[in-house]
C-alpha cells in the first residue's frame, strides 16, 4: 500500500501506467470482455467496478490533449439495450475528464488488440469497457516531481 494512491491500483497496474508513453492506450474491461485473448499485456484485477477503477487510474494518468476524444466507450449493440446501464454510468462519471467517443463493439475489440495493456476487472455489467489514451506529463504539472 502507498499513501495518496488508490488501493484499486495494484502493483502490476501501477507498473503498466508508469511504462506507458504518450499516445498509448489502456483498456479497462468488464468480466465478459475477451481480455486474455486480445491483450498484448494483461493485468488481472479484482476491481468490481470499471467506473471506480477508471477514476482511480485517472488520478495518475493524464489524457491525451492532441486527439479529439481521449476516452472511448464500447457502444451498446442496441441503443435501447437495458444491459447498457454501465455505459450510462461511465459516460456520466468520465465526462469531466475529456471528450468521450462511442466505439462500435467490433471496432472496440480491434482497438483493444493494439492497446498497450488490457486491465481485466470483475465488473459483471455488460458494456463496462473503457479506453483511456495517455497524454503528456508536463514538467510543470501539478504533482510532478523530478
Amino acid at each position: 500500500m502507498l499513501t495518496g494512491i488508490s488501493a484499486q491500483l495494484s502493483p502490476d497496474l501501477l507498473h503498466v501506467l508508469a511504462s506507458m508513453g504518450h499516445g498509448d492506450e489502456l483498456v479497462i474491461a468488464d468480466a465478459n470482455f475477451p481480455a486474455a485473448k486480445l491483450a498484448r499485456r494483461l493485468v488481472q484485477t479484482t476491481a468490481d467496478s470499471t467506473t471506480r477503477l477508471a477514476k482511480a487510474v485517472l488520478t495518475l494518468l493524464p489524457l491525451d490533449e492532441f486527439v479529439a476524444a481521449p476516452l472511448g466507450l464500447m457502444a451498446a449493440a442496441r441503443p435501447q439495450d437495458k444491459d447498457a446501464l454501465a455505459l450510462a454510468e461511465l459516460s456520466a462519471a468520465l465526462a469531466s475528464y475529456g471528450k468521450i467517443e462511442q466505439v462500435e463493439r467490433n471496432a472496440f475489440y480491434e482497438r483493444a488488440t493494439q492497446a498497450f495493456a488490457i486491465v481485466a476487472t470483475a465488473d459483471a455489467r455488460p458494456y463496462a469497457n473503457v479506453i483511456l489514451r495517455k497524454g503528456v506529463i508536463a514538467l510543470n504539472a501539478p504533482g510532478y516531481v523530478a
